[in-house]
């Protein structure tokens, strides 16, 4: 259960911001599209003291159809190995606003975003078999929607 915690506290700071990476883009011609990207990807873990570790990543929003585009939330979905769904955590834009970060994006536009949470990590062997899907939704300024997903481990 802690380590669920710990995963969960790292994708926080992943879904907080929006960045930019074709994984899984899903846009219609003419209209605005996301990208995401995570860097780096797997995260590295680099240890603190005791089981305390840092997880520096960067994560990358691209507007990819020549549109302005307004995100409109940021979900990430923990798994473990086998397909095990261990947490799940959604942030709207008024959320995402509230930590400081801007949900708009001009055409063809870029924004990053730092992180280096640190947390607790009980069972070193979770390292490398935990992964997240992160998946962001927009929409351009013709009311199109337009998401993103990508996928991200951590190792150390």
């Amino acid at each position: 259960m802690r380590h669920l915690a710990i995963l969960s506290g790292v994708l926080i700071a992943l879904t907080a911001c929006q960045s930019g990476s074709p994984d899984g883009v899903t846009s219609v011609p003419g209209h605005g599209a996301v990208a995401i990207q995570i860097v780096p990807n797997p995260i590295v873990a680099t240890s603190v003291s005791g089981k305390t570790y840092e997880f520096p990543f960067e994560v990358v929003v691209r507007e990819t159809g020549g549109r302005p585009v307004n995100v409109t939330r940021v979900s990430a979905t923990v798994v473990a190995p086998g397909g095990i769904t261990l947490a799940r955590e959604s942030w709207d834009a008024e959320r995402i606003r509230s930590m400081g970060y801007s949900t708009s994006l001009n055409p063809f536009g870029e924004a990053r975003y730092r992180f280096t949470p640190r947390r607790e990590v009980p069972d070193e062997r979770l390292f490398g078999g935990v992964a997240a899907e992160l998946k962001l939704d927009a929409v351009d300024d013709t009311g199109q929607v337009a998401s993103a997903t990508t996928r991200v481990t951590i190792t150390r």
